[in-house]
C-alpha cells in the first residue's frame, strides 16, 4: 500500500473555530500510522493520500513531511481507494495534524465495526463518504499532457517536483490527473 502526503487541496467542510485542547490520545506516530495502515488493508486501500497544510517544498520526495515543517492548519484529509470504491475522510477537531490522522484511523475502525457486529453486510457505512468526481478539471488536463510528455506518470512526478527543480504547479496538475484517474 502506498501511502504518501500532499498539501491539502481542499477541506470537506469549513474549518472549526475552536477546537478540543490538547491531543486525546496516548499513542504516538508510529502507532498512529499503523493502526491508519491495518485499517486502510481492512478496505482493500490503494494510493492512500494524507493531506495536510503544507506546501510542496515542505514534503520530501518519499511523500512525507520533512522534519522542520510546521502545517499552517491542523486539518487533514484521507482519501484512497477502496473495495467500496473511492474514500475522503476528513477532520480539524484536533489541534495538531497527527491527532486528526489518529482520529480518522479510529473512526475507520468503528466503521468496520458495523459490518462486524452484523448492522451492516454491504458497506453501507461508506456509502455517505464516497468521494464524489470532481470532473475534468483543466488542472488534471494539464497534468495528463505531462504525463504523456514523459512517458508515465512516475516521470512526470519525478521531472515535475519542485525538489529536482521543477514546475510546483505542474506537479500538482500531474497529481490531479492520477487521482482523476
Amino acid at each position: 500500500m502506498n501511502v504518501r502526503c500532499r498539501p491539502l487541496s481542499s477541506f470537506p467542510e469549513e474549518f472549526r473555530a475552536a477546537r478540543s485542547s490538547g491531543n486525546p490520545f496516548r499513542a504516538g506516530w508510529d502507532d498512529t500510522l499503523y493502526q491508519l495502515k491495518y485499517e486502510l488493508e481492512k478496505l482493500g486501500a490503494a494510493e492512500v493520500v494524507i493531506e495536510v497544510a503544507l506546501r510542496e517544498d515542505e514534503i520530501r520526495l518519499d511523500g512525507w513531511p520533512r522534519s522542520g515543517a510546521r502545517p499552517t492548519h491542523p486539518g487533514v484529509v484521507v482519501s484512497f481507494d477502496s473495495r467500496h470504491g473511492p474514500l475522503r475522510y476528513g477532520t480539524d477537531a484536533f489541534p495538531h495534524w497527527q491527532a486528526n490522522v489518529r482520529a480518522i484511523a479510529l473512526g475507520l475502525e468503528a466503521l468496520r465495526k458495523v459490518e462486524r457486529y452484523g448492522i451492516g453486510r454491504r458497506g453501507e457505512q461508506y456509502a455517505g463518504w464516497r468521494q464524489l468526481g470532481a470532473g475534468d478539471s483543466e488542472l488534471a488536463q494539464r497534468g495528463r499532457e505531462l504525463i504523456a510528455e514523459h512517458g508515465g506518470s512516475t516521470a512526470a512526478l519525478k521531472a515535475t517536483h519542485p525538489d529536482h527543480g521543477g514546475d510546483p504547479e505542474d506537479f500538482r496538475a500531474v497529481q490531479a490527473a492520477r487521482e482523476a484517474a
